[in-house]
Order: C-alpha cells, then sequence, then structure tokens
C-alpha cells in the first residue's frame, strides 16, 4: 500500500491499493496528507485501482532547492504513471490546491484523463479572493502572514519544530485508525512540509493565470463538487466569527466554484450537505458514491 518510487532522481512516498478497474488517481490539498483519504481509498479500491503520492517536501518525498509549481506537478503525475504503468486514462480527483494542479495536468494532458472531479477545488480564479473586504477574517491569514510562518518553520531543525508545533486532530481525524492518526500527528511536524507550502503559495498565483490560458477541456466529462455554504457559515458564526464576512467569503467561493463547469461541456455541478472545506473527511460517503459513479460511466463508454 505505502511505497516508494524513484522519480526525479528523489524518492517520493506512493499510496496503491487495489488491482482492478478503472485507475483513480488522487491529488491531495496543500500540506495535507494522503492518510486523510485512506476511508475513501479503501472503498474505492474494493473496484478500482487506487493512486496517490506525496508532492516533494510531504510526508517522506524529499525536496531539494526547488521551484514548487502547478506544473512541476503535472510533470511528476506524468511521469508516475508510466512508472507504474499506467496507460489507460485515468480518473483525476482533485481536493482544494490538487483541484488546481488536476486541472492543468488535464488541460496539458487531456487524453490521460478519462474524467475529472474537483473536490472544493482551488480556482484559476483565486485572486477575486484578494478583493474581499474581511478585517477579521483576513487577520494574521493573509498570503503574506502564511508565508512567514512557514519559512519560520521550514528553518526549525524537526526536533525544534516538534517542540513547538502541538499538532490537534479534527474530531473526523480522530475517527480515523490509530495508525493513521499517528502518522497524521507526525507530518505536520517535518520543516520539509513548510518549506513545500511557502513555495507552492508562492507560486499559486503566477500558475492559476497559466491554467487559465490554457483553455476548456471541452470533451472530458467533470464533476465539480463544492462544499455546503450554509454549513460552514454556522460552523464560522459558531466560532464567533462575524457572519457578514463569512457570507461574503461563502458567496464569492461557492461562485468560483459554479463558473469551474465552464472547463467542460460535460459537466455536472453539485454541493455536498453538511460538509467544509475537507469534504472527504466531513462526508466520504458522498466523495465516495460520486467517484464511484464517475469511475462507471467511463466504463461504460
Amino acid at each position: 500500500m505505502r511505497s516508494f518510487v524513484s522519480l526525479n532522481n528523489k524518492r517520493m512516498e506512493i499510496f496503491q491499493q487495489g488491482d482492478q478497474g478503472t485507475p483513480i488517481l488522487i491529488l491531495t490539498g496543500m500540506g495535507c496528507s494522503f492518510d486523510e483519504w485512506v476511508e475513501v481509498a479503501q472503498t474505492l479500491s474494493k473496484t478500482n485501482r487506487i493512486i496517490m503520492f506525496h508532492r516533494p517536501g510531504l510526508g517522506e518525498s524529499k525536496i531539494e532547492e526547488e521551484n514548487r509549481t502547478t506544473t512541476s506537478t503535472v510533470e511528476e503525475v506524468h511521469r508516475l504513471l508510466a512508472i507504474l504503468e499506467i496507460a489507460e486514462p485515468v480518473v483525476m480527483v482533485g481536493h482544494s490546491y490538487g483541484g488546481l494542479c488536476a486541472q492543468h495536468f488535464t488541460k496539458v494532458y487531456p487524453h490521460k484523463v478519462g474524467a475529472l472531479v474537483l473536490v472544493d477545488s482551488t480556482s484559476h480564479d483565486l485572486e477575486k479572493l484578494d478583493a474581499l473586504d474581511l478585517p477579521v477574517l483576513n487577520q494574521n491569514s493573509s498570503d503574506e502572514d502564511w508565508l512567514e510562518d512557514c519559512q519560520a518553520n521550514a528553518d526549525l531543525t524537526e526536533k525544534e519544530l516538534r517542540n513547538i508545533i502541538l499538532p490537534i486532530l479534527t474530531e473526523n481525524q480522530k475517527r480515523l485508525p490509530v495508525p493513521v492518526q499517528e502518522r497524521l500527528i507526525n507530518f505536520q511536524q517535518k520543516p520539509n512540509l513548510y518549506k513545500a507550502m511557502k513555495s507552492e503559495v508562492e507560486n499559486w498565483k503566477a500558475d492559476a493565470k497559466i491554467i487559465k490560458e490554457l483553455g476548456p477541456i471541452p470533451d472530458t466529462p467533470l464533476l465539480v463538487i463544492g462544499r455546503d455554504k450554509e454549513y460552514v457559515i454556522q460552523q464560522g458564526v459558531e466560532e464567533g466569527l462575524p457572519e457578514s464576512e463569512l457570507r461574503l467569503l461563502e458567496n464569492t467561493w461557492e461562485q468560483l466554484i459554479k463558473e469551474q463547469a465552464k472547463l467542460s461541456k460535460k459537466s455536472r455541478v453539485d454541493f455536498a450537505e453538511k460538509s467544509g472545506h475537507s469534504l472527504h473527511l466531513d462526508r466520504p460517503d458522498y466523495i465516495i458514491a460520486a467517484i464511484q459513479e464517475t469511475a462507471a460511466r467511463i466504463k461504460l463508454n
């Protein structure tokens, strides 16, 4: 299941499960471990071959002094499919930043993607979020603040970072098997994670423009899944955040999700009830069913 391959002369940590059916490749969000997807992967592996990997800097995947961009990920996915001898078109699933990478890959290698599933994906118009007037929500959470925090963590040794960062698992993560919980804790306490995230954040807006300029993917079946706006707003209000700012943010995010349907003439948009950004943890049942349906359609075609 968990193993390593050599890609670009560097060690890459991968996850594989299942040996039949249409291959499903899952691209995780920024700073997210593929272990978060273990429940989804285990169920899907009963009928499909599941592939996930940690981008350089994440988990045990090696990172050097390199620029982390969606283009980097696109070429890593391309090489990984060749290494694993996967020639048939895959169902590509991308969550959050992984969705931005999945869009890029599908536009560059459309013949390698039988269907695309975007799970609350980052939009190629993500800069629209910067224009919102969110004084409370944006406090200490701008890209600049994020970059500064990532740099500070990346400069520490692993021992120093372990003494500073005390990760707390979400209630959904606590429902995962204990060994997975332990790996998720350890995942967050490695300096290279923050090195990778810093580089991805530095480049994602320029990447988004490149992806947008590549145009649509008209012949690729596309399922766009978004989070539950009202559910997220209610959670934020309960935490003491201003409803007006939450509603402005969520209305804009919802519109960006809907606009992703324009990427393909064969698209469908849906929103998963009672889910936040981590839909695979909030509603694994929904994500599993959506991906299964998408994979089945490819098989029928």
